[in-house]
């Protein structure tokens, strides 16, 4: 499954196009001028590049997902679509699985550069692990899939076409390759003074009167394409060359140039290729996107402008859709919230099971209580230490007491990799994957684990969760009360920022324990390599900060990516959950409850359980006073 981390609800390739499919008749806009639409979200965009691992948040997706246009995406049933309008993807060959993909005439992006096959390519190079890059490798969310292409994908003449050949056959082909960041761009933020000329002509085309505002923007444009084919070129050629010289700092520049919270000077870090481009952000209170006017390869949207706040506290956010200042809104609910949801006359609310799971991750390489290095190198020790706090994590409490009030069927979540909706895989890998061990709190079983491996209590842990998140905070109070019969100190160590999900930043995770949730953004069976996986390279260890290394696990994750029968992928995700809960990774928690509140002063607002959950089809929302 192809995973994200979440701030709010919930962090890969996402599914990323905003287009129906088969539009034969000429483009006509449809955006309504002068229209706005504000939606909340309780987590602030922070990174633009949602494929790298910084990046690799709900929150970061949400604006990607709207910003850019892609292959194909999931509608609310959730079932995978097709984007012709954008390209075509197919499959050629079997043996060996081979896959072309072309790019459809007259998609530009928003500098009015032409996306290629360059852009592709890019997107292989940075997310497949088997492009040398010097000190500065690329450091992607998730290699899934694309590391299975060991062999750089050949581009056609025109540049339109790029070709995947696998050197195994990929049970997810579907889904492995997203476009990402553009070509041109990152290569331009890696060697600015070769965008120099054509930055002076945006910047003096921002400061244009509106007399001379259209030859200034034709003179920016006509410099921006002539630098973007010299970019895409040499590009290509230093990732077809192996061009170390090239690739570090453009590896340096994808990994961390994208990340801002302030509206950026240079257009290259915001370049879209989809119905709408950022134009405004205000560091933790909104970001602004308006209609991108040379996209016309997609179906039309409606709004002029899509404003996401953030609002970490929910009742406020209800407050101000009651008052008219915001028109969806979702969040992680509380049965506090659904009342004041449900009194709302101005609105409907739609209530369903997200694809997104609660789950508590224990760190194994910072030195910290759950580690061999903090118990005097002595693993079977740590192993102890992880066991006994798992037993008292109130997980059918918390269920009761946050969860049951918004979803009466709720129950405890006993899979990392199979959720609950897949009734029958689910029960299978349930029944024998070791869960059973910490289905119910056991204080008098910690402490004699403890004993016998010799732990002196109170033993302290560094417990992070995002600070201002109400739901997470009332788990904590939960966990800590029980933890802490046994002889675990918890401490809290919450606070807004992902830093330990930035492997430049932090490449091992300070704290002892993290609760977050992950959400999956499409149906696949792999991925989860990005999470459980070893490392070697810190910046390459996706979504697994906890640093946790299994070969038994590292095996079965590589033989499912190639696994077609459905019965033997189950037989492995079994065998990885036994390696898991054995091992004390973490524990699992809940699956997340939904709630979707929106104004009557909009329609066509559809949850889709998937993220970017309401987002998926935000070019149909539409303006109450258009009708």
């Amino acid at each position: 499954m192809k995973i994200k981390h979440i701030a709010a609800t919930v962090a890969v390739v996402a599914a990323s196009a905003l287009v129906l499919s088969g539009c034969s008749q000429p483009y006509v806009s449809e955006v309504v001028e002068g229209t706005e639409i504000t939606v909340a979200y309780n987590s602030g965009f922070f990174h633009y590049n949602s494929l790298s691992g910084a990046g690799n948040n709900t929150a970061n997706g949400n604006v990607t997902y709207i910003a850019n246009s892609g292959f194909s995406y999931y509608d609310a049933e959730p079932k995978l679509v097709r984007n012709t309008d954008f390209g075509t993807f197919e499959k050629t060959s079997d043996d060996p699985l081979t896959v072309k993909y072309t790019i459809a005439d007259g998609v530009t992006w928003s500098d009015g550069v032409p996306v290629t096959a360059d852009d592709l390519l890019l997107a292989w190079a940075a997310s497949s692990g088997n492009v040398k890059s010097g000190e500065n490798a690329f450091a992607p969310a998730s290699t899934a899939g694309l590391s299975l292409v060991t062999e750089t994908p050949k581009i056609t003449d025109d540049g339109k076409t790029l070709t995947l050949v696998y050197s195994k056959p990929y049970v997810d082909w579907e889904l492995a390759l997203g476009i990402g960041v553009s070509a041109h761009g990152t290569y331009g933020l890696a060697f600015p003074d070769e965008y120099k000329a054509t930055l002076d002509l945006f910047d003096k085309y921002t400061a244009a009167s509106d007399d001379g505002k259209e030859a200034a923007l034709k003179a920016y444009q006509e410099s921006a394409k002539k630098f973007g084919e010299s970019a895409q070129g040499k590009l290509t050629k230093a990732i077809q060359d192996g061009d170390e010289e090239v690739l570090e700092p453009v590896a340096k520049s994808w990994n961390e140039d994208y990340g801002y919270t302030t509206m950026p000077e240079n257009p290259l870090l915001y370049l879209s290729n989809g119905r709408y481009v950022i134009s405004d952000i205000k560091e933790d209170e909104f970001i602004t996107l308006s209609a991108n006017p040379l996209d016309t390869w997609d179906s039309s949207a409606k709004f002029e402008k899509i404003t996401i706040r953030t609002i970490e506290d929910s009742t406020a956010a209800l407050q101000a859709l009651e008052n008219g200042e915001l028109d969806i809104w979702t969040g992680q609910p509380t049965s506090d919230t659904l009342a004041v949801a449900q009194g709302i006359s101005t609105a409907s609310i739609e209530q369903r099971v997200q694809a997104s799971y609660e789950h508590l991750d224990l760190t194994f390489n910072n030195g910290g209580p759950f580690t061999a290095e903090g118990n005097g190198g002595d693993e079977a020790k740590a192993l102890a230490v992880r066991q006994a706090f798992l037993k008292v994590v109130p997980r059918q409490e918390i269920v009761d007491k946050i969860i049951k009030p918004l979803d009466a069927a709720a129950k405890i979540r006993d899979s990392f990799l199979v959720s609950p909706a897949d009734e029958g895989k689910y029960a299978t890998i349930v029944k024998d994957n070791g869960s059973a061990d910490y289905l119910d709190v056991d204080i008098e079983g910690a402490k004699q684990l403890l004993a016998d491996a010799g732990v002196t209590t109170p033993v302290s842990v560094k417990f992070w969760y995002p600070e201002g998140n109400v739901r997470r905070g009332q788990e904590f109070e939960l966990i800590s009360a029980s933890a802490a019969l046994a002889g675990f100190n918890l401490v809290d160590t919450s606070e807004p920022d992902w830093v330990f999900t930035d492997p430049a930043a932090e490449p091992i995770n300070t704290h002892d324990v993290t609760l977050f949730a992950w959400s999956s953004t499409s149906l696949a069976i792999s991925g989860s390599d990005q999470i459980f996986g070893t490392y070697t390279d810190p910046l390459q260890k996706g979504g697994n900060y906890s640093g946790y290394s299994n070969t038994a696990v590292d095996e079965a994750l590589d033989t499912l990516e190639v696994t077609v029968d459905p019965d033997e992928q189950t037989a492995l995700q079994l065998k990885i959950e036994q390696e898991l809960w054995k091992d004390a990774y973490g524990t699992t928690v809940f699956q997340f409850p939904g709630l979707l509140v929106w104004s009557d002063q909009v329609t066509g607002v559809k949850d889709n359980p998937l993220s970017p959950n309401f987002f998926w089809n935000f070019w149909e929302w539409t303006p109450v006073t258009s009708n």
